[in-house]
C-alpha cells in the first residue's frame, strides 16, 4: 500500500476555519486514496490467494473490501464534530481520536501509527531490494537460460536503497513532495497492470485454470494453517487506508458536505481496487498454481513467477522501485515531522534543533537543512535498513504489519468515534451490529497476527 496528502488550496477566499479555500472534487478524491491503497500489497494478493484456494481466497478479498468501505463510512463521518456537517473540522486521524476519545487513547493510536508507518518503511526497504535483485535474475536467465545458477543477494541492493532514502530525505517535508506522489499513483498502475496481463497470458499460454479449492497443501495440518492466516496478514495489509482517511477528506470542498463525497469516493476507489486487487490475485493463482510466488513480479528470484517477455518483466520492477523511493518518503516525512515539531518545542533555544542553513545545488531548489534534521533522518534511515536487512522476509513483514495495524487503526477507532458522534446508546440494534463487527475483525487480526508471525519467526530460524 503508498500514502498521499496534501492540502489543495487557491489563492483568495478562505473556508470555515480560516484556511484558503479547499478545491479538492469527488476525482481527485478518488485519485488520493487509489494512490495511497494500490501498493507493494498488491504483489502479495496471488500468494495469498493460492494459501486460501479458489474459494476463500476470493471471499476474504471481498470482505476486506467491504470491511475498508464500512470503516471509512464511519470514519468520514467523524472529519467535524460534533456535526459531522457543520462542526469544527479534525485535521487528521490522531486530532480526531483526542478529540472524540480523549487524551490516553490519543496516545495509543499515535503509537500504533508511526510503528506502521515506520513498519511500512522496513517492508519497502525488503520489497526494493527484492525487485532490484529479480532484475538481475531476469537479465541472467534470459541470458543463460532458465536452469542457470544465477544468485544475487539483498543486502548490497538494500544498502544502495538506503544511501538514494537519505538523499531522498533533504526534501524539507511532505507538501513539497506533490509531484513523487503522481509519480508513485503512476508507476503503481503500471506495474498492477503489467501483473494482471502477465498473469492472463500465462493462463492462456497454459491452456487451463491451474489451483484448487483447497489452496496450495502443506505436509502438515498446522502449516497449512499458519499459513492461511498470515494470507489473511498480507490482505489485511494491502486494503485499508484509514490512516490518512481524514488528511484526505481534508483536501475536499464543501458544499458538498465533505462527509457524502469522502463516501461516494471511497466507494468508486474501493470498487477499482478490488478489481485490480481480484484480477492480480486470481489470474496470478490460475497462472502458477501451487507454485504461485510471493511476489507476483519477483518470484524469478525463486525459481517461480513470469521469465518472459525479460524486458516488461524488468520494467514492471523498475516501476516498483521508482514508487517506493516516493513511497518510502511519503510513509516517513509524517514521522520527521512529529519529531521536529516535538524536539524543536522541547529545545526552543538550541541551535543543533532550530537553526537552518541554505544549500544551493545545481538544478535543483535550495534546501533548507540543520543539523538535527540531517541527524535524525540519516539514523531513521539507516535503522529501517538493518532491520530490513535482519528480516528481509516479504510476505510475512506485510503480514505482521497487516495484522497489528488492521483492527485497532482500521476498526476499533472508526467504530468507537462513531458511537460517540452519532450517540449510539448501548444494547441498541446499531451498537450490538457495529461490536459484532469488531469483534469478528478482532478475531481475523489476532489470527493473521500469529500466522505471520510465526513465519517470520520460521523464516529466520530456518
Amino acid at each position: 500500500m503508498a500514502v498521499h496528502h496534501s492540502l489543495e488550496v487557491a489563492d483568495g477566499s478562505v473556508d470555515d476555519d480560516g484556511h484558503l479555500r479547499r478545491t479538492g472534487t469527488l476525482w481527485s478524491c478518488i485519485a488520493h486514496i487509489i494512490t495511497a491503497v494500490i501498493g507493494s500489497g498488491v504483489l502479495s494478493l496471488a500468494w495469498s490467494t493460492a494459501q486460501l484456494g479458489w474459494i476463500a481466497g476470493p471471499v476474504c478479498l471481498l470482505c476486506f473490501a467491504i470491511v475498508t468501505y464500512i470503516s471509512a463510512f464511519l470514519l468520514s463521518d467523524c472529519y467535524r464534530t460534533p456535526d459531522p456537517v457543520k462542526g469544527t473540522r479534525n485535521y487528521s486521524y490522531m486530532e480526531a481520536v483526542r478529540v472524540f476519545l480523549g487524551t490516553k487513547r490519543m496516545l495509543v493510536c499515535g503509537l500504533l501509527q508511526y510503528l506502521s508507518l515506520y513498519g511500512t518503511d522496513i517492508a519497502y526497504v525488503i520489497t526494493t531490494a527484492t525487485s532490484m535483485r529479480a532484475i538481475g535474475k531476469s537479465n541472467c536467465y534470459h541470458r543463460e537460460g532458465q536452469n542457470a545458477r544465477c544468485h544475487y543477494g539483498s543486502s548490497f541492493y538494500m544498502l544502495l536503497f538506503g544511501i538514494i532514502q537519505i538523499v531522498m530525505s533533504l526534501i524539507p517535508d511532505i507538501h513539497n513532495m506533490k509531484w513523487l506522489s503522481v509519480v508513485a499513483a503512476i508507476m503503481s498502475f503500471c506495474y498492477s497492470s503489467i501483473g494482471l496481463g502477465l498473469g492472463f497470458a500465462k493462463v492462456i499460454e497454459n491452456g487451463r485454470i491451474a489451483g484448487g479449492i483447497a489452496g496450495v497443501p502443506a505436509a502438515k495440518a498446522e502449516k497449512k494453517l499458519w499459513n492461511a492466516f498470515e494470507a489473511l496478514g498480507d490482505i489485511a495489509f494491502a486494503y485499508p487506508y484509514s490512516l490518512i482517511l481524514l488528511e484526505i477528506q481534508d483536501t475536499l470542498e464543501s458544499p458538498p458536505p465533505e462527509n457524502q463525497t469522502m463516501k461516494r469516493a471511497s466507494m468508486a476507489a474501493i470498487f477499482i481496487t478490488t478489481f485490480f486487487y481480484f484480477c492480480c490475485g486470481c489470474f496470478g493463482y490460475a497462472a502458477f498454481g501451487n507454485g504461485t510466488p510471493g511476489n507476483l513480479l519477483t518470484g524469478i528470484v525463486n525459481g517461480e513467477g513470469f521469465f518472459e517477455p525479460f524486458w516488461l518483466v524488468d520494467f514492471a520492477n523498475v516501476c516498483i522501485i521508482i514508487h517506493l523511493v516516493g513511497g518510502y518518503q511519503m510513509y516517513s516525512q509524517p514521522i520527521f515531522a512529529a519529531a521536529e515539531r516535538w524536539f524543536s518545542s522541547t529545545y526552543p533555544n538550541s541551535r543543533f534543533v532550530n537553526k537552518f542553513y541554505t544549500f544551493r545545488l545545481p538544478l535543483v531548489p535550495a534546501i533548507r537543512m540543520n543539523l538535527f534534521r540531517l541527524c535524525f533522518r540519516t539514523v531513521f534511515v539507516i535503522s529501517t535498513t538493518g532491520i530490513a536487512m535482519v528480516f528481509p522476509y516479504f510476505n510475512s513483514v506485510l503480514g505482521v504489519l497487516g495484522a497489528m495495524n488492521f483492527w485497532p487503526l482500521a476498526i476499533y477507532f472508526p467504530v468507537e468515534m462513531y458511537f460517540v458522534q452519532k450517540k449510539i446508546g448501548a444494547w441498541t440494534r446499531k451498537w450490538v451490529i457495529l461490536r459484532i463487527f469488531s469483534f469478528v475483525c478482532f478475531l481475523a487480526t489476532v489470527l493473521s497476527f500469529i500466522g505471520s508471525f510465526e513465519a517470520l519467526i520460521s523464516a529466520k530460524l530456518s
